[in-house]
């Protein structure tokens, strides 16, 4: 057996579940914090478990060019490396492929590409991406793929969506199935119905452990993004999880746990906190504003994460305007914190059966 999925309750399109590793479970929704060089930046591994995550996300990329995926492999893997003894999903690089469009060529049989770091030339195969992904003993491998940018025609789309089919096969093959984990295939096509329809479909008939949801989260919008889910995850079997890559904002992980998405990561808690934002009930504030400076509360009154349990945001305003690397971690603990409040309420209400009786926007009160 690979990693098992387990829906425990639903409510509407909404699913309650647990993803079983070799490394523990993971309750679904799930949000996972980024840890992309093998750290969540400004936290330490047992600030996030303090959090409630119970999964992060390191990246292929950035671990293959430092420190090296052979030196993470001799060190006993990427949980000893960082200290991280829960489950672990590796993206694959095909995000960073995208952003790199200045320093990289696509072939058919993958992507030769400059280091962002040093400009030394890899390339990098979906046999490649997968070998140090199993070199890092990720518990989720992701599959080696294209994510398109956006707008993109549809003539562009096609052909990226079906490349990324054949390194989905080559990905597949590559992979050493075990107990304990599993690999993920990834439905590309932008925002064409007939191309996500034909992605969702081939990938099933290779057979994978989970189905993400990727070129989504570059740009299109929110409405946009809602429509292309719409008519993508009634292609996705029921019994795997769904993992919308890259997202998001609070109101759109809402959006798409009612539309029966599992899985969700991105930058923008712990990238906000460092700059200075705070996610909190109803909103976003900027803790560098003058009306902070003698502002004795808590970020957030209905939160009770370490930071809006011991600090005020008067304190928070002083050491972000004084760049003390404090005020990161203070700020970035909060945010992880939000958004796993998040999700421990949005399994809560799926449980009960309530969640469609909240808007999106109430939904963002946490609780």
């Amino acid at each position: 057996m690979s990693i098992f999925f387990e829906i425990k309750s639903s409510c509407g399109k909404a699913r309650r579940g647990v993803i079983s590793t070799a490394h523990g479970q993971i309750n679904t929704p799930a949000f996972m914090p980024v840890g992309t060089a093998a750290t969540v930046k400004a936290m330490l591994p047992e600030s996030v478990i303090a959090t409630g995550a119970e999964i992060i996300l390191g990246n292929t990329y950035h671990l293959m060019l430092r420190p090296g995926e052979d030196v993470i492999a001799n060190l006993g893997g990427l949980h000893k490396f960082m200290n991280w003894n829960k489950p672990i999903l590796t993206d694959s690089g095909g995000f960073q492929v995208m952003s790199l469009s200045s320093l990289r060529k696509i072939t058919p049989d993958g992507v030769e590409f400059n280091s962002h770091l040093d400009g030394q030339k890899y390339f990098l195969t979906p046999e490649k991406s997968i070998d140090i992904q199993h070199k890092l003993n990720s518990n989720i491998t992701m599959i080696f793929d294209e994510c398109t940018p956006y707008p993109i025609d549809h003539l562009y789309a096609e052909k990226s969506m079906r490349l990324s089919l054949i390194w989905a096969k080559e990905s597949k093959k590559a992979f050493h199935d075990r107990d304990g984990y599993g690999i993920f295939g990834i439905i590309q096509g932008s925002t064409f119905e007939d191309l996500r329809k034909i992605s969702a479909e081939a990938l099933q008939e290779i057979g994978f452990d989970g189905y993400a949801i990727g070129g989504l989260a570059v740009g299109e919008g929110h409405e946009k993004m809602l429509e292309v889910l719409h008519f993508t995850i009634p292609n996705i079997t029921s019994d795997k999880p769904r993992y919308l890559m890259g997202v998001g904002k609070p109101i759109d992980i809402i959006a798409s746990v009612k539309r029966g998405v599992d899985m969700f990561d991105c930058v923008l808690p712990t990238r906000s906190g460092r700059n200075g934002q705070a996610f909190v009930s109803g909103g976003v504030i900027n803790i560098r504003n003058q009306k902070y400076i003698l502002d004795g509360s808590p970020l957030d009154e209905l939160c009770n994460c370490y930071t809006c349990n011991n600090f005020s945001k008067a304190y928070l305003n002083h050491l972000i305007k004084s760049n003390e690397i404090l005020g990161a971690v203070l700020m970035t603990w909060h945010n992880i914190a939000y958004y796993q409040n998040l999700m421990k309420q949005l399994r809560t209400l799926i449980e009960k059966g309530t969640l469609y009786s909240y808007t999106d926007e109430e939904l963002t009160y946490v609780k």
